[in-house]
């Protein structure tokens, strides 16, 4: 079992930027794909963006753009850098390794307009 913290949230303008992180407890080498997703109160939790252990990535038409997925194998951490931030993005955020069904405990952003 592989342990999953999120951090870097907080409270930011819009227009403004964030990167969250999300340090695993082991090795994520073999861990395929990554996640971040988003859940707000009253709306279904969303994949926002996802990577690849080749380091292709997938991104929600809403934030493409604006935000960029990382892994770096060597730290075993997953990033979003999240730029250009706005209200609409308000939620909490969670990095999850779906299919091993690995998932952090979240971090609330939240954009104020």
């Amino acid at each position: 079992q592989v342990q999953l913290v999120e951090s870097g949230g907080g409270w930011v303008q819009a227009g403004g930027s964030l990167r969250l992180s999300c340090a695993a407890s082991g090795s994520i080498f073999s861990i395929n794909p990554l996640g971040w997703y988003r859940q707000s109160p009253g709306k279904e939790r969303e994949l926002v963006a996802g990577i690849m252990s080749d380091y292709s990535t997938y991104y929600t038409d809403s934030v493409k753009g604006r935000f960029t997925i990382s892994r770096d194998n060597a730290k075993n951490t997953l990033y979003l850098q999240m730029n250009s931030l706005n209200p609409e993005d308000t939620a909490m955020y969670y990095c999850a390794a779906p299919k091993h069904n690995y998932w952090g405990q979240g971090t609330q952003v939240t954009v104020s307009s």
